[in-house]
C-alpha cells in the first residue's frame, strides 16, 4: 500500500479514532496524542496483511487510550479542585449522521456521562464507549481487547448499570433544556434568586473546574439554596468586557462566557423533569483554549 493511499486511509478513520480517544480520556490534547501514535503504528505496519483497517485502527487506538487512561488518572489525583472533561463543539453540520447515530453520539459524550465514565476502570470505559457509543457487537469488542466475550458482556453490563445510576434517565427536549439555560443567565445575571431557585432541582449540584488557575469552587455544591446563592454572589464580581454566547457543547446548549474576547467560562446544565439538575462550571484556560471563539 502506497504512503499516500495509507494517509488517505487513516484520514477517513480519524474521525472514529478521534470518537474513541475523547469518550476514553475526556481531554483533547491526550486524544490527539493517542490518534497521533495510532498513526505511527499504522504507517509503520505491514498494511498488506491488514484486511479490515477500521478494526484494525479502532484495536490500536483502544489500547493505546486505556494506556494512556492508566498514566493520567495519576496526574488527575493532584489536580486542584473537581476535574471535569474538556468541553468540545458537537454541531455535526451538514455531514451529520443520521438522527439515530447522532442521538447516540451526542448522548455518549455530554459532560454528565464522561463524568460517570471517570469512575470506571479502564477496560470497562473501553468496552462501554466501544459499545454504546459506536455500536460494536460483544464479539468485535473482545476481539479488539483480547478477552472473551463472556467476559466482554459481564464488563459491558457493569458499565451500563453504573452510568445509569449516575445520572438521571429522563429524555432531554435540547429546546427546553435551552429555554432553561437562558432563563438561569437572566436570573443569575439580575440577582433574581427566587427566579434562579425556581429553576433548579432541590438537590442540584454544582462542579466547578478551574485547575486552581482562576476562581471557581474547590469542592461540590449541593442543594438548591447553597448553589442559587453562590451563583448570585459570583454574578456581584463583575466580568470585564462580558459577553455571553450559546453553543453547542458535549451534545447539547451550554453557555460561552467571553471576557475581553476571551473565552473566561463555560457553563453546561444537567436538566430533567424540567429542572437543572446539576450546572458544570469550566473555567480552567487550558480546556477552553481550543474552543472556537465567535
Amino acid at each position: 500500500m502506497a504512503t499516500d493511499t495509507a494517509t488517505a486511509v487513516f484520514e477517513a478513520h480519524r474521525p472514529v479514532l478521534t470518537g474513541v480517544a475523547y469518550r476514553m480520556l475526556g481531554r483533547v490534547a491526550d486524544a490527539e496524542d493517542v490518534v497521533q501514535e495510532a498513526w505511527l503504528r499504522w504507517s509503520g505496519a505491514d498494511r498488506e496483511t491488514v484486511r479490515e483497517p477500521r478494526a484494525y485502527l479502532v484495536r490500536i487506538t483502544t489500547r493505546l487510550a486505556i494506556d494512556r487512561l492508566r498514566q493520567v488518572r495519576a496526574r488527575r489525583e493532584a489536580y486542584v479542585g473537581p476535574w471535569l472533561p474538556e468541553p468540545i463543539v458537537t454541531d455535526f453540520g451538514p455531514t451529520a449522521p443520521d438522527t439515530a447515530e447522532q442521538a447516540l453520539l451526542a448522548e455518549s459524550v455530554t459532560l454528565a456521562v464522561l463524568v460517570v465514565l471517570e469512575s470506571l476502570s479502564p477496560l470497562e470505559r473501553a468496552v462501554f464507549v466501544l459499545r454504546e457509543a459506536f455500536g460494536y457487537p460483544h464479539a468485535e469488542i473482545a476481539s479488539i481487547l483480547d478477552r472473551s466475550e463472556s467476559s466482554v458482556r459481564q464488563l459491558a453490563g457493569r458499565a451500563r448499570r453504573h452510568v445509569d445510576e449516575g445520572r438521571p434517565r429522563f429524555p432531554v427536549d435540547p429546546v427546553e433544556q435551552r429555554d432553561l439555560t437562558e432563563r438561569f443567565l437572566a436570573a443569575a445575571a439580575g440577582g433574581d434568586l427566587d427566579g434562579l431557585l425556581a429553576l433548579l432541582a432541590p438537590d442540584v449540584r454544582l462542579v466547578g473546574d478551574s485547575g486552581g488557575k482562576a476562581k471557581a469552587p474547590l469542592r461540590v455544591i449541593e442543594t438548591a439554596d447553597k448553589v442559587g446563592r453562590f451563583l448570585i454572589g459570583a454574578a456581584k464580581s463583575p466580568i470585564p468586557a462580558a459577553e455571553f454566547v450559546f453553543v453547542e457543547l458535549n451534545g447539547g446548549p451550554a453557555l460561552l462566557v467571553l471576557s475581553e474576547g476571551r473565552a473566561d467560562a463555560v457553563f453546561s446544565m444537567e436538566v430533567a423533569d424540567g429542572k437543572i439538575q446539576s450546572v458544570y462550571v469550566i473555567r480552567n484556560p487550558d480546556k477552553l483554549a481550543r474552543l472556537p471563539l465567535p
